[in-house]
Order: C-alpha cells, then sequence, then structure tokens
C-alpha cells in the first residue's frame, strides 16, 4: 500500500507585525521547519514552514501558492522551534518575529535567492568561498586549578541531566577556567558547548583564550564567534558550522542563545547579572532566562556565573532552584584590593579629583604600575552653560541636555539620545555673552585634565567614542596589556572581564549620580559596576587599592564594598524588595507608548488601563493584577516624540500572563490607537 500523498496546506510564520500565522497551499515535499518563499501582498517574503494542517483556515479558493522551497538548509530542528515558539508566547510577540530575526540577514533575505548575484543562494556562495585551512594555534599551558575550582567543575560535569549552577566568585578567582574545564568535558563527549558573554568588546580577549585551549582539547573542533558587529557574510559562515555541528563552541553575545545547535550539551552566561543580555528593542528579550528555559528544554546544565549575581538569580539559589557553586578567592596568589572611601564633602578638588586620589596616582606610576579612573560618563561635558544668565546647551528634539564632545580640535554639541549634532554656539543665543562654560565632567575633559597634572604620563580613554572604528577597542586595550599606558580613562566599558596585569590603583568619580535614581535596580547596577571595576585591580600583584570618591560614605552600597560583601548587600536587597513587594517576589511588565503629543499618549495608556479594570484578572485575589497610573518616562521626549509608561504587576507569572493574553489584542481597536506606537516588555530592567 503507497504511502498517502502529503496534504498540500503549509502554515507559514512571517516576520510582519500581525499575530497568527498564514495559509498557503504547497503540492511540492516541505517540512515543518523549512524556509519557504511566500507571496505576501504585493511583496515576497521568506518565511518559516510551522504546521502541515488538514484544512486550511479560511476559504481553499482564497489560498495563494508557496513560490519556492528553499532546500539548501535542512528544516530548521523542533528543539529550536521549541524555544521561539515559547520566546513568542512569554515574550508576546508573533513567532515569526522571533524566528526570522534569529537567522542571519541573507538566509531570510528574497533577493539573497532570486537577485542578480544570487548564484545558487547564500548557502551555496558561502560554500563556494569556504577556505579548508585552519590557522595554528599555540595553545597555552592549562593552569593548575585550586580546590575550589576543581569541586565547581567536578559538580558541571557531574550533571547529568538539568541541573542550574550560579557560579559565584569573587573578580579573579578563575570562572573562566571552570567553563574551560565543563566545556572540555563536553567537547570529549562529541557535544557542543555554548558561552555566552554580555559584551562585543569582551570576546576577543576571551576568543583568544578559547582558540588556544579548545583546539589543545578537541583538535579542530574550533570556536564560532556570534555577535551582532559581525559582517553578513561573516556571521551566516559561522551559522552554517555551528548548525552543521562543525563547530563544538559558541562563544557570543545574547543573540547566540537563537542558534540551533544539533549537540547542544552545555549553557554557560558569564557575569550573568549584566543588563546587556536583555534586548531592548523588538523582542525585548532576556538571554539569561531564555538560556534557562533552554537548558531545561534539553535536560542540560547551565551555569550563570559572576562576582556579583543578579538579585533574582541569588533569590533561586537561596530557594534551592540553582545550585550555588562558591570560588571565595582569586586563583592567584595576589589578596584582593584595599577600598578606601574618600569624603568629598569637605574637600576641595582639583579637575574634580581630590588631592589624595591624585597623589596616589603620581605614586603608582612612579612605582611603574598603571591607574585605572573610571567615570561612567563619555563626552567633554554633560552640560554646556551660560553664567550670565543660566542658559544650557538642552536638545531641542529631546527633553535632555547636548553633551559637549571635542573631537581633533573641533567642538560640537550631541545628544546621546537622538544623536543629533549641532556646533558650540559662539556666544549665548539667550543673551550673547561670549563666555559659555562647561560644567560637568565626561571622560573627555578628565583625560585632559590627567595629562596636565602628569605632563609624562601615558594617558589613555576607553569609551564608546574612542572605539568607534572597528577594532579601535582591540587596539586600545592591547596597548594596556603592552605596558604603552600609565592611566587608563573609561567608562564601563573597562569594567568587564579585562585582566590588566600591573594595574595597581583603581579610582572611581562620580558615582553618586546612582544613588537617587528612580529605578528600584540602582543600587544592585551601582554595587555590580563598583565591585567589576574594583577587581580590575591587583590581580596579579599584592597592595593594589580602589578609591572611591563619594559625598554619602555611609550609604549600605559603599559600606558593602568597603568589606567585599556581596553576600550582605545581596541579603540587605533583597529583605528590602520582600518588603516593597519588588521583583523577584513580583513580576511585571511594562506598557511603553509613545506620540508626537504626550496628552494623546497618556490617554491611550489610560484607555488601556480601564479595559483592563474589565477583564477577571485585574480583581481581588492572591493571583491579582495590578496595573499602576500612566507616567511619562523620566527623559519624555526623544527626537520629537513624548513617551509614556504604564506599569503591570502580580505576585504570580502565570497569573499575570494570562491577563496579558486577555488585554494585548484588543489595545489596537481602543480609540486613538492609531496616532499611538506602543509596545509590551516583559520583566522589564528599567522602569
Amino acid at each position: 500500500m503507497s504511502d498517502p500523498q502529503p496534504l498540500p496546506w503549509v502554515r507559514v510564520a512571517l516576520d510582519v507585525p500581525l499575530q497568527g500565522h498564514f495559509d498557503y497551499r504547497c503540492e511540492a515535499e516541505v517540512a515543518v521547519g523549512q524556509r519557504v518563499i511566500v507571496p505576501f501582498g504585493r511583496r515576497e517574503l521568506v518565511g518559516v514552514v510551522v504546521d502541515r494542517p488538514s484544512a486550511p483556515a479560511f476559504d481553499p479558493e482564497q489560498i495563494k501558492t508557496v513560490l519556492e522551497v528553499l532546500d539548501d538548509l535542512p528544516a530548521l530542528p523542533a528543539d529550536w522551534l521549541r524555544l521561539t515558539a515559547f520566546a513568542a508566547d512569554y515574550y508576546h510577540r508573533p513567532w515569526g518575529e522571533v524566528m526570522l530575526p534569529a537567522l542571519p540577514g541573507p538566509l531570510r533575505r528574497v533577493a539573497a535567492y532570486h537577485g542578480k548575484r544570487a548564484q545558487g543562494g547564500p548557502v551555496r556562495r558561502n560554500d563556494a568561498r569556504r577556505r579548508r585551512a585552519s590557522a595554528e594555534v599555540e595553545a597555552a599551558p592549562s593552569p593548575t586549578l585550586n580546590p575550589a575550582q576543581t569541586e565547581a567543575a567536578a559538580a558541571i560535569r557531574g550533571c547529568a541531566g538539568y541541573g542550574a549552577f550560579l557560579l559565584h566568585g569573587v573578580t579573579g578567582s578563575g570562572k573562566t577556567e571552570v567553563y574551560l574545564q565543563a566545556i572540555a568535558g563536553i567537547l570529549a563527549a562529541g557535544g557542543q558547548a555554548l558561552l555566552l558573554v554580555p559584551e562585543i568588546n569582551l570576546t576577543p580577549q576571551l576568543q583568544q583564550v578559547l582558540l588556544s585551549r579548545l583546539r589543545a582539547m578537541a583538535g579542530e573542533a574550533g570556536v564560532a564567534v556570534l555577535h551582532s558587529g559581525l559582517a553578513e557574510g561573516e556571521r551566516l559562515a559561522a551559522w552554517l558550522r555551528v548548525v552543521r555541528g562543525e563547530a563544538g563552541v559558541v562563544l557570543g553575545t545574547r543573540l547566540a542563545i537563537l542558534t540551533p545547535m544539533p549537540r547542544l550539551r552545555l549553557i554557560v552566561v558569564d557575569e550573568e547579572h549584566d543588563a546587556s543580555y536583555k534586548q531592548q528593542e523588538g523582542l525585548r528579550y532576556s538571554a539569561r532566562d531564555l538560556a534557562i528555559w533552554r537548558a531545561r528544554d534539553l535536560n542540560i546544565p547551565v551555569v550563570l556565573g559572576s562576582a556579583t549575581p543578579s538579585l533574582e538569580s541569588w533569590h533561586h539559589a537561596g530557594a534551592g532552584r540553582y545550585q550555588r557553586l562558591d570560588l571565595p578567592a582569586r586563583a592567584v596568589s595576589s589578596a584582593l584590593p584595599a577600598i578606601r572611601l574618600i569624603d568629598t564633602r569637605r574637600l576641595a578638588l582639583q579637575h574634580g579629583m581630590a588631592p589624595l586620589l591624585l597623589e596616589a596616582i603620581g605614586q603608582r606610576i612612579a612605582q611603574g604600575q598603571q591607574a585605572l579612573i573610571f567615570l561612567n560618563r563619555r563626552g567633554y561635558s554633560p552640560v554646556l552653560h551660560c553664567p550670565a544668565c543660566g542658559w544650557v546647551s538642552q536638545c531641542d528634539q529631546c527633553s535632555a541636555y547636548r553633551v559637549l564632545h571635542r573631537h581633533e580640535g573641533r567642538s560640537l554639541l550631541r545628544c546621546h539620545h537622538c544623536s543629533a549634532v549641532s556646533r558650540v554656539p559662539r556666544d549665548c543665543p539667550d543673551c550673547g555673552n561670549q563666555d559659555l562654560q562647561p560644567m560637568g565632567r565626561g571622560t573627555q575633559r578628565l583625560e585632559e585634565a590627567l595629562e596636565t597634572c602628569f605632563p609624562g604620563a601615558r594617558v589613555a580613554r576607553i569609551d564608546a567614542d574612542s572605539t568607534r572604528r572597528k577594532g579601535s577597542a582591540e587596539q586600545l586595550f592591547a596597548k594596556v596589556h603592552a605596558g604603552e599606558v600609565d592611566i587608563l580613562v573609561g567608562t564601563q566599558m573597562v569594567a568587564k572581564g579585562h585582566d590588566f596585569r600591573r594595574l595597581g590603583l583603581v579610582g572611581v568619580l562620580n558615582a553618586d549620580t546612582m544613588l537617587f535614581s528612580h529605578d528600584f535596580r540602582a543600587p544592585e547596577r551601582l554595587f555590580a559596576q563598583l565591585m567589576q571595576v574594583a577587581g580590575r585591580a591587583g590581580r596579579h600583584q599584592d597592595g593594589s587599592e580602589v578609591m572611591i570618591q563619594t559625598g554619602y560614605p555611609e550609604q549600605p552600597v559603599y559600606q558593602a564594598l568597603l568589606r567585599h560583601d556581596y553576600v550582605g548587600f545581596a541579603r540587605h536587597g533583597l529583605d528590602e524588595r520582600r518588603g516593597a513587594g519588588l521583583p523577584p517576589f513580583a513580576y511585571q511588565a511594562l506598557l511603553t507608548a509613545e506620540s508626537g503629543e504626550l496628552p494623546q499618549t497618556l490617554a491611550f495608556l489610560a484607555a488601556c488601563r480601564e479595559l483592563a479594570a474589565t477583564l477577571p484578572d485585574a480583581a481581588g485575589g492572591d493571583a491579582a493584577v495590578t496595573l499602576y497610573d500612566p507616567v511619562p518616562l523620566r527623559v519624555v521626549r526623544v527626537n520629537r516624540v513624548e513617551r509614556a509608561q504604564l506599569l503591570v504587576e502580580s505576585r504570580s507569572r502565570p497569573a499575570l500572563q494570562r491577563f496579558l493574553r486577555q488585554w494585548l489584542p484588543p489595545l489596537s481597536s481602543l480609540p486613538g490607537a492609531r496616532a499611538v506606537r506602543w509596545q509590551l516588555e516583559v520583566d522589564p530592567l528599567e522602569i
């Protein structure tokens, strides 16, 4: 008896902002997970087949036909379809808006298959260009693990199924070595491992370690690097090596969590607390949270590593959901740096720096050591102002100031929100005063001041402005590692993951600004940021110190820092959140809206809130959902658009999700909805 003919209907997910899927007729052989080219309105789009229904959802006479089945790759695997389906459901986005952007650009563009230069499609073009020769990499010697590292690596390698491990170690405790040992076991068994890092600029240093060590472990298994800074061809080539199982390790930023991996057996999330793991546009997903879900779905271990874990992860470890692994000491013999608070309330500062800090910088330079001055504010000065009439460099498109920048002898004003740039006025636009003054300090002005204070010192600045060109960050960090820099000025780019061998002093300026933020997570971010930057000091030598300038030395954040006491800080922070009913003891979603006028934006959000009152889960009970009043954002106007937000909260995650599924679909039909752009973020990091 012959096999029955496959049904002629396919259900396709497309990257369009519409809920649901789209039915097509397809007489050719096609599998769930395979890509197809279909007509959609007046366009042709690449989509992914997600179902073979027995009948279409509409009149068969109205169903269009699939134009082409793309067979240059096997169907996308079932576990990847489950992952993207979960992300679409949890973050309330169309499935196609999750799947298609997760694929390399050429695989989702019709022109890559039908254009003048298609040449059989992007996969075949990549394979034709491929070079089979690989570069020889000298393997670095593998350091001997201390007992705590050995115990942590053994626990991970001994995990036979799903297990979530929180690897908590002080900065310099050798978390990377534990990762490598765990990955070595996976490679030896023929599996694949995924190592996520928070920032692109961290990958080159880690990549060199992995290339040398992992090739020594697994021959030509190699490492594939995936991040948004890659050219399209580079990303496609690396992605194909992973999907085909040729790369044993994927090193990547948050987008790598959505990469199909046929033999994935371990996921590692380094610096798991870092906000960079949360996508802030489009699908607003958390790569760390998806890593946990993916590991559970595949029944494999996942490791979350940090010196300052997020309070959510710390709470999960305390509740027994994660197994905590501790690395209490540095991997090398050097001691943790001494932390000193400089009370600036009664001090006369020179260029924003205390005399004690300037003296310490001079001493370190004289001893042949390096000093790092940390200021998390780029530019020359936050504001240009007129001392005669009080005019300030307000952006005319945003409710924010244009920041003074200086570049190659030229001065300009740039808004960090809308990127608008203007020349510095010769005189005050309001009163004509020609003596305009910079107010406050950014990294450019600090760099200039340090060159004045230490004329013989070699000063370098690393921030988003100095590293705009591709490869510039790697070049600057190479100079620091080679000892060609005496004083390094930097923003948070220098705080994470770097191993500066000669760094003996870290000075921190302007940290107090985060103490008074409206965001309840600000103290947690400040503690993590300062612990990270402090951990750059003295990793290879004793006697290092960290000096933090503050006008509020009695604050709990600073007092915990003095003792290197993350455990005490986390206990205090969780007690405060428990009392206030904040995450991780509550679950939140944030609806943001924007339009040309703030009253219009607020009116739409008010209508959304009124609609919610009619739904069952907005009523009372333990699973109640609370909607707060709509309020403008802190920076309310960006690029002439007025923005506001509506916070939704519940003590039950399932109740919140049930409510969102009822509430979101009718929002587009509310009065005024067409004049407003809105989007939802589940588990928001910034409120």
